[in-house]
């Protein structure tokens, strides 16, 4: 018996484009995986948080989404970066094919890398800004 060939550089783009809510963690384990409801839960968790804490600047009341996302950025690096042997015998075991990662897969992880530095940096300056000067400088 055969199952589902799951791909290693859909899975990568799941995780860098929809990590924030969990989809990459759906198409591997299926509905039942908790740490996929906890990305997904992040969203309106967050979105609750920003109505009722309308004194709290927006960044810090949306942290859970803010981290979910950056957690999606850094899945998608690990999933990237493993080796496709190692891949297939974890979650292709029975599938009958063998993964190749192409330079697709290396533009999306240079992309992520790219865009996910770029927000932690953002992030960093932002929260600083705020916690330390008061937001003056936005």
């Amino acid at each position: 018996m055969t199952t589902a060939h799951r791909n290693k550089t859909l899975t990568c783009l799941l995780a860098a484009v929809f990590g924030g809510i969990g989809l990459h963690r759906f198409y591997l384990y299926g509905r039942k995986d908790v740490f996929g409801w906890l990305h997904a839960a992040s969203l309106p968790v967050s979105a609750l948080a920003v109505l009722l804490l309308s004194n709290t600047h927006a960044l810090f009341a949306g942290i859970l989404l803010i981290l979910s996302v950056l957690c999606g950025f850094l899945e998608a690096l690990v999933i990237g970066l493993s080796p496709d042997d190692k891949w297939d015998a974890q979650h292709n075991p029975e599938s009958g094919q063998q993964s190749e990662s192409h330079w697709v897969l290396a533009l999306i992880l240079v992309l992520t890398l790219g865009v996910g530095a770029t927000a932690v940096i953002a992030l960093l300056a932002r929260s600083f800004d705020l916690l330390f000067t008061g937001g003056a400088y936005g």
